[in-house]
Formats: structure tokens, C-alpha cells, sequence
């Protein structure tokens, strides 16, 4: 006899009583799932089983040292014995064990029964629904009534009285005091009546209310289902496409190139060789498309880029088509008349050992010997606190969307200050790049980079924390990453970021504002605003902008995250440029998920490098050694072995329970002493997410946007107080002034922007509403909201205005003053 891992698995050989000619015979029983089966020997089992008895509604119980005798109420009895007392024990505690088990389970499987029919019978017809629909609208039009009665009433009631203060003689007194008791039982027979119309319509309401709400969670739990099977059924086919295609490419590449389709002629008459890779690039647009704005600070590829993704024709993308050949096959002759063949040559970078992530822990950026801070692994895990949708909506009826207060269950445990300096996750990148002796090369690892940044969105659906006016955040590894970073939230209406870095040979900073656009079943997030990247040994200055970001199933459905769209990098010192192109995911998309490609040209718009790879796994790229033209004009790109340029960190184990941080956003929130009072580790709310204590923080967040909007406020009235001083017509804020010492110039307000938050300087007059200049009573100054770290420049590559930092913050973090910072944390 033989023990399972499980009590209630269990088999051997027993002796079973047959009948008074045999006697007891040696049997294989088997108890597996609260039932007991026998065979007559062990290679039965796999075709023919001699008998079995369901233990839940089985007697157990024995009659001498070595006898077990087991019946289901008189319809089956197994007589069974065993070899001894101590074997006969042991099959009685296995069967008792394995009787406790099926009794449960039936009593399981009786309550889903049970559920089931129960949500059967609960779950409306079409014609329920609408008459649940038309006796909630009806009951609301008695509150309609009830509510115009009590108008009426009330003022017929307040004329009345009105009338009565106005007799003097005592005979009509009494007459105009019996049409006021008259009125006022009107009112209260009224009033009555809408206490009962109102509940009624709250006990209705209730009701069903929780009725909708099971059956929204049920249709969202079905909708989950429905998307995994589709997924799942999406990928085994793409599977099983990219097997066939693969079988038919080995074929070809046998010498049947004969039958290849008419789309890839001309890629296989360009080559009669090996192909070890073969992929599609899009090839960059023209150079007056670039870094164009309009005059809302919108970049022209976001309209393109939002136009495409809802209806994208594959046939008007200019693409050309790169190959990679083995080794070992022959080159062929053939070349793209007027380009001469390109040679790869190594570059000393690429000789170099690739920088670590980080130096050796008794070690600092400096050189000096000093014990490295050890920073945290994990944070407090997420509360298993389920969101009630039906309820946030409930909330949100009738209020203005601006004072909607969003719970922290949305949120993830960090700031948008820490969310993007969180980009600088692979920074190693850079440190690579500002090795690099070629421009394009140099081009490349930037453009990896970039795409690094989104590697952290996959499973990242918590949505940051908004930034207080004036929230900073500085986060400095110097000592481990080499470089420090200070984020600021400089304007709140539209709200903007600013954030500079410093770094091994190479600084970063960049404007960051947005607009969003809900198109019902996902929301679309277009960044606004450039990013610089300059490297100090060679002189490169690169500027981008960033790719829609789309969050999908927002209202039902498992939400995930895609980016999507077409970023150029452009090197203003040589004018070198790369295009990428993030290609939307789809279920039956044949294309790898989230591939990324791009190419990278020269001045002279010459292919210098290919990358592909996708965004939340790697990137490669390779130098263009040949260039090849095919009959229709599609141009072949020959390239070397492709090298990699960035691949993404495993996240920590168990990153899931901890919203699917990496270690960088992990150590992000952690308590620091010394940085600034206005720092976002300091803010309350957070902090108590982080903690899981939800309730409060979300109660410490409405207090904290009360306190902002209350700051706000009170500008507002400075500056209203300051301008009517001498006036008393209204203004019409439009444009402003701004002197200087050479001329004045009238400057357009922009949208949506308010006097107190216009970041310029040399304020010295508003417009009013007769269109002419009113100056401000002398010795008063309107006192825009300035940021503590940052200032509006002129930006030298855009010629836009730009907040860039002062260097200000590192020197008083060493001298620990920080009264010019606001109070915005409670």
C-alpha cells in the first residue's frame, strides 16, 4: 500500500469479500476525490474499474481488528479486510478524511446550483428593464410636481403674509389671517407630499440600484473572461501564422523562390542570399515637418498622430524594407546607383566595456570612500479594497467637474513629479551614448533611451498623484547612478512640469504639460512640451517629443496601456535625426506586440542606423552597411549584426501586490531627511496610500486641494483688489503689457490662463474691456506665482518659452534654507 502527498488520494491492496464460493480476494483500491474504486490489479486502472462508492452519503465503521465495512445506505456495501490492525487504521482515517471532503463539496456544488438559478431568475428581461426605466422616471416626475406646488404655494403663502403685515383694520385681519392658515396648510399637505414622493423614489432607487450593480460587476466579470479567451486565441494564431511563414521562407531560401507572392518579389530579387532577420521600417518625413507647433502649443504630429491611430492606411507610410544577412553567406554586387557602398567601421565606444548600472558600493561618482545609504526593497503592499464604480459616479452627479474629488483607489503611491523622473529608470543608456565617438551611433543609444522610458506603463494603470502648485521633487544618486534630479510643478492652470538632470557627461530637462481626450471605451494622453538632451564631450543637443499614450477598457474590462504614434529625435549640432515609429497593438496584428522601429540619418539624409524591438521588452539597432533599390522604388536596407542597446529589469517578485513597481519606484517614495518641505515624499495623502490607509487619505486629499484652492483664491483677490483701486468698470483680461527698456509690447493672454499664474515677467498693465491700457495704481504690482526652482527663457532650438532650472536648489539643500519655499503640505 502507498501514500499520496494528499490524505484524501489514497491507494493498496485490500481484501474484498466476493461471495461464499471465493471468499475475500485481493483487490487494487484507489480513493481519489471522495470516491473509492477497486480493481483487480494496478494495469486495470488505465480501462477497467470493477466498482466504485461515493463516500458523502456513506457509513464507515469496522467490526474487528483488521474488517472495514463501508455502505451507502443499503444500495452498495464494500466488505473490505486488511493484512493488519495498524494497515486497517490507516484506510480508516484516509476514508473518514476523504467522507469529510466530498460532503463538502456537495454542499458546494448545491450553493453555486442554488446561486445560479437564483441569478436566472434574477437576471431582467429586456421588457423588465424598461418598465423599471419608465416607474423611475415617473417617480421623478412627481418630485418635478411636488417641487412646483411647493414653489407655488410657498410664494402665494409669502404674499399672503406680506398683505397681512400691511391691514390695519382688525375685520380684515381676521379675513387676510383665514387665507394665511388656508395657505399654509397648502403648503404643509405640499411639503407632505414631497417628503413621500422622496421616498418612495429613494426606496426605488435602492433597490434597484443594488440590482445594476450586480449586474454591472456580473457583465464586467463575463467581459474579462471574453478578452482573455479572444487574447489567448489571438496569440495561437499569430503563432501559427508565423510558423507557416517561416516554413515558406526556409523554402524559398531552398532555391523556390519562383512561387514567392507578388508583394515580395522585389525584396527577394534584391537578394540571393541567406537572410537571417527581415523586418519593415517607416522612413523619417520631411525636415519642415519637425518640432512644428500651432497656436495652442499643440505639435502638429499629435493631430497626425491622433488621426492615424482611428484610421491608418498601411499603403501611404513611406517604408523601406532591412534585411540581415548570416555571416557566412556571400554579399551581393548590386548597388543603389549614386550611393557608394558604406562600409562599417568600428567605433571606439563600441570597443569599450559597457558601463555598470552602478559603482562599486564603497565607491561614489567622486572617488571618495564613503558608506552608500541602503535604500528599501519593498513598500507596504496594496489593500485588497475593491472599487465601487456605480458609487464614484453617484457622487460625481451635479458637480462641477473641476471640484470632483477622485479617490486615492485610482491612484498609484506616487507623484507625476516621480512618475517622470521614474524615466530615468535606465540612465546607463546615457552613459553609454556620451561615450560614443559617432554622431549616429551616439543618435541611436539616444533613441533607445527614449523608449526605455515607456517600459514602466505595461502594467502601471494606477494613475500618479496631480502635483500641488509648487511641489518639488528631488531625487539624487549621485553615489550609485551618477546623477541628481530636481521635478517642480510650475503652473498648476494648465498644469506643467519641469524637470533637469545632470548625469555622467550628458544633462537632461524638459517641459511637461498635457491634454487628454476620453473617447468612451479608452482615454488618450497627448504629451506636450520638448525635451533636451545635450552631451558635454561631443556637443550633441537632442530635442523630442513623446508618443500618445491610450488607456483602454476605462469604463469595463481589464484596463491595459498602449503607446502609439511617430517620435523624431533631431540633432540641432549636426543634423542628424532618427524616426521611430510605435505601432499600435492589436489582438490579430501579425507584427510583434508594441514594436517599436526606427532609422537614423545623417545631415545628408543618408540611412546610417536601423533599430527595432518593442517598448516594454528591448531594443536593437545595427549600422546600414548597403542600400539596395528595389523595381518599385522601395529602398533595401543591408545592415551588420545587430547589437543591443537596452533591455528592461525584471520587476521585483511579487511586483503585482505592490501596484508593479520596479526597485527605482520603489525606493522614489521612501522618507529622506534634508530635501525641501515642498518635496513630494512629504505630501500626507500619498504617504497614507502608501501605508494603506486609504480613508484617510483620501479625506487628507480633499483637505489638501481645499488649502490650494483657497491659495488661489486669495491671489485672485489681491490682484481684483489692486486693479479696482482706481477703476470701478470691469476688466476684460485679454492681452497684458510687458516694458522693457527698449519698447512695450502687448502680449495675448493665453487660454485658460489667469493673471496670478502668468509666469512672465515686466507686468506693468491689463486691458480692459474699452480696449484701452489701464496702468495698475502706482506703488501696486500684480505678483504672479512664480516657481522656487525654475524660470521662463526663451528656449534657444524652439524659440519658445521655457522653464529651465536656476541651480539654485543644490545650494540651499547644503545650507538647509528653505524659506522661500510655499506652504502647500498640511
Amino acid at each position: 500500500m502507498s501514500d499520496s502527498k494528499h490524505q484524501s488520494m489514497y491507494k493498496g491492496w485490500l481484501y474484498k469479500w466476493t461471495n461464499y464460493l471465493k471468499g475475500y480476494q485481493k483487490r487494487w483500491f484507489v480513493l481519489q476525490n471522495g470516491l473509492l474504486s477497486y480493481y483487480r490489479n494496478q494495469a486495470e486502472m488505465a480501462h477497467t474499474c470493477r466498482g466504485t462508492i461515493n463516500l458523502a452519503s456513506a457509513l464507515i465503521h469496522t467490526e474487528d481488528s483488521t474488517t472495514i465495512i463501508i455502505s451507502n445506505g443499503g444500495a452498495q456495501t464494500f466488505h473490505l479486510k486488511a493484512t493488519s490492525e495498524v494497515e486497517r487504521q490507516k484506510w480508516v482515517t484516509a476514508l473518514e478524511l476523504a467522507k469529510s471532503e466530498a460532503i463538502k463539496m456537495l454542499e458546494a456544488v448545491l450553493l453555486v446550483d442554488s446561486e445560479s438559478d437564483e441569478e436566472e431568475r434574477q437576471q431582467p428581461d429586456k421588457n423588465e428593464l424598461q418598465l423599471m426605466v419608465r416607474t423611475l422616471a415617473s417617480k421623478l416626475e412627481d418630485l418635478n410636481t411636488c417641487n412646483d406646488l411647493i414653489a407655488k404655494h410657498g410664494n402665494a403663502l409669502q404674499k399672503t403674509l406680506s398683505e397681512l403685515e400691511q391691514v390695519d383694520d382688525p375685520a380684515d385681519a381676521a379675513s387676510k389671517l383665514k387665507a394665511v392658515n388656508e395657505r399654509a396648510t397648502l403648503f404643509r399637505i405640499t411639503s407632505n407630499a414631497m417628503i413621500n414622493a422622496c421616498s418612495e423614489f429613494h426606496d426605488l432607487a435602492a433597490v434597484q440600484g443594488k440590482r445594476w450593480q450586480k449586474l454591472l460587476q456580473q457583465e464586467h466579470e463575463q467581459r474579462l473572461k471574453l478578452e482573455e479567451m479572444v487574447e489567448q486565441l489571438a496569440k495561437d494564431q499569430i503563432s501559427l501564422e508565423k510558423k507557416a511563414r517561416m516554413s515558406v521562407i526556409t523554402a524559398k531560401a531552398d532555391g523556390q523562390r519562383d512561387s514567392i507572392p507578388s508583394d515580395e518579389e522585389d525584396f527577394y530579387d534584391a537578394l540571393d542570399h541567406q537572410v537571417e532577420k527581415e523586418f519593415d521600417v517607416a522612413l523619417p518625413h520631411s525636415k519642415d515637418k519637425h518640432h512644428r507647433r500651432t497656436g495652442s502649443d499643440l505639435s502638429m504630429e499629435s493631430y497626425a498622430n491622433d488621426l492615424s491611430s482611428e484610421s491608418e492606411s498601411e499603403g501611404s507610410v513611406n517604408e523601406a524594407r532591412v534585411y540581415t544577412t548570416k555571416a557566412n553567406s556571400p554579399k551581393k554586387g548590386l548597388q543603389r546607383q549614386g550611393s557608394g557602398r558604406r562600409d562599417h567601421k568600428r567605433t571606439g565606444s563600441q570597443d569599450k566595456i559597457r558601463m555598470s548600472r552602478s559603482l562599486p558600493d564603497s565607491q561614489n561618482a567622486e572617488g571618495s570612500l564613503v558608506p552608500r545609504r541602503q535604500r528599501r526593497k519593498w513598500i507596504p503592499e496594496k489593500p485588497n479594497i475593491s472599487l465601487n464604480l456605480w458609487s464614484v459616479m453617484k457622487n460625481c452627479i451635479g458637480k462641477e467637474l473641476s471640484k470632483i474629488p477622485m479617490p486615492v483607489n485610482f491612484n498609484e503611491p506616487l507623484s507625476m513629479l516621480q512618475r517622470l523622473t521614474e524615466e530615468l529608470e535606465y540612465s546607463e543608456i546615457l552613459d553609454q551614448a556620451a561615450l560614443c565617438e559617432d554622431s549616429c551611433e551616439q543618435l541611436a543609444y539616444v533613441a533607445a533611451f527614449t523608449v526605455s522610458a515607456y517600459a514602466t506603463t505595461l502594467f502601471r494603470t494606477g494613475k500618479p498623484f496631480n502635483p500641488l502648485l509648487g511641489e518639488t521633487f528631488e531625487f539624487d544618486r549621485t553615489e550609485d547612478f551618477g546623477w541628481k534630479s530636481l521635478a517642480e510643478q510650475v503652473s498648476h492652470h494648465p498644469p506643467t512640469l519641469a524637470t533637469h538632470t545632470d548625469g555622467r557627461g550628458w544633462t537632461l530637462w524638459q517641459e511637461f504639460t498635457m491634454t487628454t481626450k476620453f473617447r468612451g471605451r479608452y482615454l488618450q494622453i497627448i504629451p506636450m512640451g520638448i525635451a533636451h538632451l545635450t552631451f558635454t564631450k561631443s556637443g550633441g543637443h537632442y530635442t523630442w517629443r513623446k508618443v500618445t499614450t491610450t488607456v483602454h477598457n476605462i469604463i469595463v474590462g481589464r484596463l491595459w496601456v498602449d503607446n502609439q504614434g511617430e517620435m523624431d529625435i533631431t540633432n540641432h549640432i549636426t543634423g542628424d535625426r532618427c524616426h521611430l515609429k510605435y505601432s499600435a497593438y492589436s489582438y490579430f496584428s501579425r507584427e510583434t506586440p508594441r514594436k517599436v522601429t526606427g532609422v537614423v540619418t545623417d545631415s545628408k539624409d543618408n540611412a546610417r542606423w536601423v533599430l527595432t524591438g518593442n517598448w516594454c521588452t528591448k531594443m536593437e539597432g545595427a549600422p546600414i552597411i548597403h542600400v539596395e533599390e528595389s523595381n518599385k522604388g522601395k529602398p533595401v536596407f543591408e545592415t551588420g549584426p545587430h547589437k543591443l542597446l537596452w533591455k528592461v529589469r525584471p520587476p521585483p517578485n511579487g511586483a503585482e501586490r505592490i501596484y508593479f513597481f520596479s526597485q527605482l519606484a520603489i525606493e522614489m517614495n521612501e522618507p529622506e531627511e534634508g530635501v525641501a518641505p515642498t518635496d513630494s515624499r512629504n505630501r500626507p495623502d500619498q504617504r497614507l496610500m502608501e501605508e494603506g490607509k486609504w480613508d484617510e487619505a483620501n479625506h487628507m486629499k480633499i483637505l489638501l486641494e481645499e488649502k490650494q484652492r483657497a491659495a488661489r483664491r486669495q491671489r485672485e483677490q489681491e490682484i481684483e483688489k489692486a486693479k479696482n483701486e482706481d477703476f470701478d468698470g470691469e476688466y476684460q483680461v485679454d492681452s497684458i503689457r510687458k516694458v522693457t527698456s527698449s519698447s512695450q509690447i502687448d502680449i495675448p493672454f493665453p487660454e485658460g490662463f489667469s493673471v496670478d499664474e502668468y509666469q512672465d515677467e515686466g507686468v506693468s498693465a491689463v486691458r480692459n474691456t474699452n480696449q484701452t491700457i489701464s496702468p495698475l495704481p502706482e506703488g501696486r504690482e500684480i505678483k504672479p506665482y512664480h516657481p522656487t526652482w525654475f524660470k521662463k527663457e526663451i528656449d534657444s532650438i524652439t524659440g519658445n518659452l521655457m522653464h529651465v532650472f536656476t541651480h539654485k536648489y543644490w545650494d540651499s539643500k547644503i545650507k538647509q534654507q528653505w524659506d522661500m519655499c510655499p506652504d502647500i503640505f498640511l
